[in-house]
């Protein structure tokens, strides 16, 4: 595993643009583009270099956590999996590569794409702190253009991407992206009920075409929760003071919230359950929310069976358990 923290050399380069940087006016540019965002826009705001560094400080230390901790759970249901290359859609200042990278040893190959200049330009700066990344190749282009002229990949990431896209379009690119994967496909949406909706139109999508959950779900069934109800999972990341004064927050880490969904194209066989909430501790027994290979389960662990009920007090929200039911 992994921790949600930028590697130190992403956090040195990113210091190192902040020189000469007027935090009032990153502050505003990043409060922009995230209204931006959440009414539903892309990265079209992102428009110059000082926008480009904005939506850095501000989104990538929460979105490099969301797709580390996505990859953790990936690595611990498949410890086997050693990906050779990876193809990275939408890939901005190129915070899914360098998560990547730090989770696989074994990668070998990055190919990254991404419409937006600006980005793409901070992206390939930053990757010059990183040698195994100095040889990746970055393609300026839209996600349809790009994919048809990329070689297939070992892991293909998406990480808020999709949610850029009408339905229509989403399920054009899911297919195009399962195309061009060879082993596992993951995607990463923000942890709303929205965010929530799109990976489980992908999932649905993706199982159609002969794919296999391997995390979070236990399972390929439909998705056993009910509206209001809806799968997301949180990951709590330190903020930096520049973080801070960015996103004009007071606290000294933000949570971020994000639903994902890793597809493979081999079966997987885990005997796991996923821990859905944070669970309930008393004295008298530890109460969980598990999704398991047969569906939703209550799980209540008695105090009395002491060995089952130490392993439940460690248990935290999505983390990957024993099914025992």
């Amino acid at each position: 595993m992994i921790p949600p923290t930028l590697p130190a050399a992403l956090k040195v380069a990113l210091d190192a643009k902040l020189e000469g940087l007027s935090r009032n006016d990153a502050a505003a540019r990043a409060s922009a583009i995230s209204r931006t965002y959440r009414d539903g826009g892309g990265s079209g705001t992102i428009r110059t270099e000082a926008d480009a560094l904005a939506y850095a400080l501000a989104r990538m230390p929460a979105t490099y956590a969301a797709v580390v901790a996505s990859l953790n759970a990936l690595s611990e249901i498949r410890p086997d999996f050693s990906p050779q290359t990876l193809l990275d859609i939408g890939a901005g200042p190129g915070t899914a590569s360098f998560a990547a990278a730090e989770a696989f040893a074994s990668l070998e190959r990055f190919a990254l794409l991404d419409r937006n200049e600006s980005l793409r330009a901070l992206g390939i700066e930053l990757a010059r702190e990183f040698p195994r990344l100095n040889q990746s190749t970055y393609s300026s282009s839209d996600a349809p253009t790009g994919l048809a002229q990329a070689d297939v990949a070992d892991l293909v990431i998406a990480s808020y991407v999709i949610g850029e896209l009408s339905e229509e379009d989403r399920n054009e690119l899911t297919t195009l992206m399962w195309s061009k994967t060879s082993d596992t496909l993951l995607i990463v949406e923000p942890g709303t009920p929205a965010g929530y909706a799109r990976i489980i139109g992908a999932r649905q999508q993706l199982i159609a075409r002969g794919g296999h959950v391997a995390a979070p779900c236990p399972h390929d069934s439909a998705c056993p929760l009910t509206p209001p109800d809806w799968c997301h999972f949180a990951q709590r990341l330190a903020r930096s003071r520049a973080h801070k004064e960015i996103k004009g927050a007071e606290l000294p880490f933000e949570d971020e919230k994000f639903s994902y969904v890793a597809v493979t194209r081999k079966p997987i066989i885990s005997g796991r359950a996923r821990v859905l909430a944070q669970p309930s501790l008393s004295k008298v027994e530890v109460s969980a929310k598990l999704c398991t290979a047969s569906g939703l389960l209550l799980a209540k662990v008695p105090r009395r069976d002491k060995a089952a009920y130490a392993r439940a007090r460690r248990w935290r929200w999505g983390d990957a358990v024993m099914d025992e039911s």
